[in-house]
């Protein structure tokens, strides 16, 4: 293509197929309409924060810009092919499986990170009892935190290689991946309401400074809206990712059907 910057193929593995959500299970996903259980949205964004990395390097990780939206299912054990093609002064990404457009998005090198205040995101802590989902699940304005996760030594290369990832930045250099901090953002859901099945359909994430391979990692997130939408239960959240409680990792935006249009008409 024009402009191209390649293919980046991975083989997709569905991390999740034990987790608390159960659309990663093949047959609860198949009474929704899947094919089988879904590959998480944070994987699929993982795979595409490949090419933005190996075009800017370490710069990518201090300041870099990406945003996703996720179309159809990726499955786990099928071929994930990533395209990359330059857009002005970034990139525009395609994610196809099967022959199937399953996700779109862009990255960017800004000049300079933006400047973001520690202090006008709140730092609460998980819920200590989560209350079962509902429509008044993640009421506008609500803050929610999360348990703190770390992926210390033998942990980073095996989230490394569950994202099949090759490039040798990370290992060569001791940092993180930044698709670690989707996960985090995917815990202000989960460690906040006990979810039936979900899926996560989009997100922006500016970051803000490389993750140190020791680094504890917690989010700190508001609602920003709630709403229906096709009979879909959608909550959108804006977040800080933080190290160590005092350094900001990146400024997130996350949008999830938390309570899908089957579930929701039960």
């Amino acid at each position: 293509m024009a402009g191209g910057l390649g293919v980046y193929a991975v083989e997709a593995i569905n991390t999740a197929k034990q987790s608390e959500n159960k659309m990663h299970d093949d047959a609860v996903a198949r009474r929704f309409g899947f094919a089988g259980g879904l590959v998480p949205g944070v994987e699929v964004l993982a795979y595409m924060l490949h090419q933005p990395v190996a075009r800017w390097g370490r710069a990518f990780l201090e300041r870099g810009l990406i945003e996703a939206r996720f179309i159809k299912p990726v499955y786990d054990g099928e071929m994930a092919e990533v395209r990359a093609e330059r857009v002005g002064d970034g990139i525009g990404l395609e994610v196809t499986s099967q022959g199937q457009l399953c996700a779109t998005g862009s990255a960017s090198l800004p000049a300079v990170a933006p400047d973001v205040v520690l202090a006008e995101y709140r730092d609460v802590p998980p819920a200590a009892m989560r209350p079962p989902v509902s429509a008044e699940s993640f009421a506008v304005g609500s803050w929610l935190g999360t348990a703190p996760r770390a992926w210390p030594g033998q942990a980073a290369k095996l989230y490394l290689d569950e994202i099949r990832e090759r490039e040798p930045l990370y290992a060569n250099d001791r940092l993180g991946h930044p698709g670690m901090l989707q996960r985090v953002m995917n815990r202000l859901l989960v460690d906040n309401v006990v979810l039936g099945p979900w899926i996560h359909v989009g997100s922006r994430m500016q970051l803000l400074s490389v993750i140190a391979e020791t680094d504890e990692i917690t989010a700190r997130g508001r609602v920003v809206a709630n709403y229906e939408k096709k009979g879909h239960r959608f909550v959108e959240i804006d977040a800080l990712v933080v190290a160590n409680g005092t350094r900001a990792l990146a400024h997130c935006q996350h949008v999830a059907i938390y309570q899908p249009r089957a579930q929701a008409a039960a």
